[in-house]
């Protein structure tokens, strides 16, 4: 009985990775970039729940509309003054900006909140559901649930409507995708806005699953949604979904039945483990550079 509900916690836990992994690995898909203050746009989000209805007075439904619109906005914005610029710069510069932007916006938040954690309303109103002496809460059946249905229409977006085939050419040739009348500036741009849109969303169902909220939320939390991005197969939509349901398996099952000391370094040996014989990923491509 235990151990499903470790299981189950697992699956909420890895429902919420998997929705920032998605956000990684449309950006990394696309642009060719690592966005590591993907993890602090969580962050925004949820500090934009928490404003909205402490001291807006707004219901959540409201919160996290607003939430959704600023990490959205923010997104491009961070787009457009970061990384646009460093489009044919070296992975190391792209990677410097990063993490520049990344503590920036740590930087703010700590300016504006200060360092202590705050207390945030769960955002969800739902029931919990006992099956076979399994108590399944609110949280978690909306967590896994939100997560199932976004990546299914994530998944016909990209393949079936024009705008995601865009996407897919700009990911398969940039040159080649601008000659064909593509608009690369944009599709880019609003790949950022959806991989915003995504954090947001796990913004919202983080502090409706955990409660608080400071300005380093989703430090950790994004650097584990990015090995779960690698470990499933960064830049597969899929990939992204099981490598976050599978690390966040992994770490709960860790923590319940190992060491919750050991638990980080035993899911960053497992990505090891799966690189060392499948260096794509477990759903990834392996890609042949023709010179």
């Amino acid at each position: 009985m235990v151990i499903i509900e470790q299981f189950i916690n697992g699956l909420n836990l890895g429902s919420i990775y998997a929705l920032m992994a998605l956000g990684y690995t449309m950006v990394y898909g696309i642009a060719k970039m690592l966005n590591f203050a993907h993890g602090d746009i969580i962050m925004v989000g949820a500090y934009t729940i928490s404003v909205a209805t402490t001291n807006l007075g707004l219901s959540p439904i409201l919160s996290v509309l607003l939430s959704m619109l600023v990490c959205t906005v923010l997104g491009v914005v961070i787009e457009k003054v970061a990384y646009k610029p460093l489009r044919m710069a070296s992975p190391l510069t792209v990677l410097i900006t990063a993490i520049g932007v990344s503590y920036l916006l740590q930087s703010v938040a700590l300016l504006i909140f200060g360092s202590k954690s705050q207390r945030v309303a769960s955002v969800i109103n739902v029931a919990p559901v006992t099956i076979g002496g399994i108590t399944l809460t609110g949280e978690s059946i909306v967590t896994l649930g939100v997560t199932i249905v976004i990546m299914i229409l994530l998944v016909l977006f990209i393949n079936k409507t024009k705008v995601g085939k865009a996407m897919l050419a700009v990911s398969e040739d940039r040159g080649a995708a601008e000659l064909m009348g593509i608009n690369v500036n944009n599709t880019i741009s609003l790949t950022f806005a959806i991989g915003s849109f995504l954090a947001a969303v796990a913004g919202a169902l983080f502090v409706s699953s955990y409660g608080f909220v400071d300005p380093y939320t989703g430090a950790l939390p994004g650097i584990k949604a990015f090995v779960a991005a690698v470990l499933g197969g960064i830049g597969s939509v899929p990939g992204a979904m099981l490598g976050g349901i599978l690390l966040g398996i992994i770490e709960s099952l860790s923590k319940a039945y190992i060491s919750t000391q050991l638990s980080d370094a035993i899911v960053f040996g497992v990505l090891i483990l799966v690189l060392l014989f499948k260096p794509s990923g477990l759903l990834g491509k392996q890609r042949v550079t023709k010179v």
